[in-house]
């Protein structure tokens, strides 16, 4: 706090009028003599004294409290007394240094209760200095001389650790506001000593089983057992140069209607469709693989039994397959959702990178433990991209991490245990660059039985020879592409879903993202809610993850263990059918009713995270949602003339079902392309519902198409992104 004049010599007058008690005054002429023979500048004052002040009883709590305005005051009067005794002791300019002894009551701490109570207070900390630095110099005024109009210039320093004033910069000035060019005379310069250690508590006062606590200082030598009176101040870091006093938090305030929105969005059918969509919209499909990652974040119950036994809570996932099929935008896309995430990869990444490393310290080459991405990630999420590119040692570093969730170090003398429980995402090639069909998918994976069994889900993702998806795949990513040309003019790289950026200056949270045309082209009407924002979908697994905690029921018990045998005797897949994947149905299953935001885990979450599992061992989902569709599209061909058939030459779109790729419907398949003829011929980018495309189509045809059918047909097409249906006018939009 910058004081003005004024206040300051107040408070001088008030501790001089102090010092002139005939007692104190004794006291301080002794102390002085002392300081003098001594060749000190420290001052040490008693507490005591401050307490006895009948006229002011107040002024040893203000001095406690607010130190920054009391003590520069109280050097100045003390200065003043020294120059009278002894007018040739202090050079021009010097000061006094004032220490502390006596009662300081309830704030003689130790460094374990050092709070933010009291920060920029006055407290007495008590310890053993552990580590010191060199005594190095620190500018307080510099003088600098200007040949041009020969005349010098001085400028003071402050810094967070001074008593008096705002800090200011530290760049030594170069010119004068004239702009004249200015020379340091550093022998003029004004320089006082400064050093840092570090204090810790005292080994007989720790509480057993915890480490000790450190607190920087700037006096003593390693090794010296101290009570330091000093001022508790937060210091900016030294990287950064600045201190922001706004930190990230984890437990986000949800308000009523928040809460609300959650409940209503828990009861909808599709919560878990939902869910997944609004993950990352920016990816085609792979919507059973965004199932997961929506289960991984929720995660399970992790338990601790009284027998000592660690059940883990938390789901591990893995993805296998092709190149350039979204493995690693989906880890950003977790990335972007999990509220405490890290990031690596397999070739920039080490064993002890991953778990922890024993190091020196560099000043005192002592031995200290660093702490690796899983262990700071703890109660998060990891995400290993290129995880085939690791070196077996480092491999199996994380076995004990994925299974144990802690890291045991036994290295150099040092013997400790961290936690790491964390759930890992790993992302990987197979081993011949492609995914071989021909061979089966642990030859693929190239990786031992004992580190997949610790993931709970593997995921086969293949690149699929279809003209059809690869249509779709292309329009869609032409439309995110055409999207982010309209925000940014197409000259720098947005982050994932960065086009449903929170706003965190308005105080109601949206729900759904506001339709868009170029972004949503499967949508069917701007009133269609089946995307919800990265911000309200971060609340809601926030909430679902830590306020809900679901218990198994007999009837899912019973379930899942039906299941488990099952899996069992099929065998195969991509994971090996072991005790593991039985506590992975419990994990998915838990995860499930905190989905539902459900007390107790029932029959239908199980039977939800079945389909889930099923089709990351077996991956066979697809083929039957396949054999379905094929056999109703048999049914509608019958239904149809057989001239319907002559105009599916061209390839057209095929829609994104939650399971499967559906077959292309011959009746959409003639119906577009009548459509698309009309366009071309007649160079038109719009149509009328209700008389012209009845007219279009039915001209020439040799069974015409009712008014319903044309309207399911438009709507058909408006899913696919081939048009758009203005809801007012009833005019076609063609895409």
């Amino acid at each position: 706090m910058d004081l003005n004049d004024e206040v300051r010599a107040s408070h001088k007058r008030t501790f001089l009028k102090l010092f002139e008690q005939s007692e104190l005054d004794t006291e301080l002429k002794k102390e002085f003599e002392s300081m003098i023979n001594n060749n000190r500048r420290r001052v040490i004052m008693d507490l005591a004294d401050f307490y006895n002040d009948r006229e002011d009883s107040d002024l040893a709590r203000r001095l406690h409290q607010n130190p920054s305005e009391y003590m520069q005051p109280l050097v100045d009067a003390l200065t003043d007394m020294i120059r009278t005794h002894n007018p040739k002791y202090l050079k021009e300019g010097e000061q006094v240094l004032v220490g502390f002894t006596g009662p300081f009551v309830s704030r003689r701490v130790t460094p374990r209760e050092l709070l933010s109570r009291f920060i920029g207070s006055m407290v007495c900390i008590e310890g053993i200095v552990t580590k010191c630095s060199l005594v190095r110099p620190k500018v307080v005024k510099s003088v600098h001389f200007c040949p041009t109009t020969e005349k010098f210039k001085a400028r003071e320093y402050r810094d967070i650790t001074s008593n008096v004033g705002l800090p200011t910069g530290s760049v030594y000035p170069t010119w004068d506001d004239n702009g004249n060019l200015l020379v340091t005379e550093f022998g003029l310069c004004t320089y006082k000593d400064h050093q840092t250690l570090s204090m810790q508590e005292v080994p007989e006062n720790l509480v057993p089983g915890q480490l000790p606590r450190t607190v920087d200082i700037d006096s003593c030598k390693p090794g010296d057992r101290v009570a330091v009176v000093a001022v508790y101040k937060a210091l900016p870091s030294k990287s950064q140069g600045s201190m922001n006093g706004v930190f990230s938090q984890q437990m986000r305030q949800i308000t009523q209607k928040v809460l609300k929105d959650i409940k209503n969005i828990s009861v909808r059918d599709d919560t878990f469709d939902l869910l997944a969509n609004s993950l990352a919209p920016s990816i085609y499909g792979h919507l059973w693989i965004k199932k997961a990652v929506v289960l991984l974040m929720l995660g399970g119950i992790e338990k601790n039994l009284k027998n000592g036994t660690h059940l883990r809570g938390d789901i591990n996932m893995m993805m296998v397959g092709d190149p350039s099929v979204a493995k690693s935008q989906l880890l950003r896309a977790i990335m972007n959702i999990a509220p405490l995430a890290i990031s690596t990869t397999g070739r920039g990444s080490s064993g002890v990178g991953l778990t922890a490393a024993v190091t020196s310290d560099q000043e005192t080459g002592e031995r200290r433990i660093e702490a690796g991405a899983m262990v700071l990630a703890d109660r998060g999420v990891v995400c290993i991209d290129e995880f085939d590119k690791m070196n077996d040692q480092d491999r199996v570093a994380i076995h004990e991490v994925m299974e144990q969730q802690t890291v045991t170090i036994a290295k150099a003398g040092i013997h400790a245990s961290l936690n790491a429980r964390c759930s890992v995402v790993a992302a990987a090639n197979p081993i011949y660059g492609s995914y071989d069909r021909l061979l089966t998918p642990t030859n693929n994976i190239g990786l031992p039985d004992s580190l997949l069994s610790r993931f709970d889900l593997l995921f086969i993702v293949l690149d699929q020879m279809d003209p059809g998806v690869d249509r779709q795949i292309s329009e869609h990513v032409l439309r995110m592409h055409r999207y982010r040309s309209q925000i940014d003019g197409g000259g720098s790289t947005l982050d994932d879903n960065s086009r449903y950026e929170e706003q965190n200056d308005k105080e109601e949270m949206p729900v759904y993202v506001k339709y868009n045309w170029m972004l949503h082209g499967r949508n069917s009407s701007r009133c269609k809610k089946d995307a919800l924002t990265i911000q309200f979908l971060k609340t809601y697994i926030h909430y679902a993850k830590n306020r809900i905690h679901p218990e198994l029921t007999d009837e899912a018990s019973d379930n899942i263990a039906t299941a488990y045998a099952e899996l069992r005797r099929t065998g195969g897949g991509t994971l090996p059918i072991t005790a593991r994947t039985l506590e992975t149905i419990i994990r998915l299953s838990t995860a499930h009713a905190k989905l539902k935001l459900r007390r107790q885990v029932l029959k239908s979450d199980v039977e939800a995270v079945l389909q889930v599992l099923h089709f990351a061992i077996y991956h066979q989902e697809l083929t039957e949602m396949e054999e379905r569709e094929q056999e109703r599209e048999k049914e509608l061909e019958k239904k149809r003339s057989a001239d319907h058939d002559a105009f599916g030459s061209e390839a057209m779109e095929t829609d994104d079902t939650p399971a499967a790729e559906v077959s292309i419907s011959p009746v959409l398949q003639a119906f577009s392309a009548v459509l698309g003829r009309h366009r071309s011929s007649q160079h038109v980018e719009q149509i009328s519902v209700a008389a012209d495309v009845e007219s279009v189509v039915n001209n020439g045809a040799p069974v015409p198409y009712s008014k319903v059918e044309i309207e399911k047909l438009l709507e058909m097409m408006q899913d696919k992104g081939q048009l758009w249906i203005h809801s007012d006018t009833n005019v076609v939009y063609f895409m």
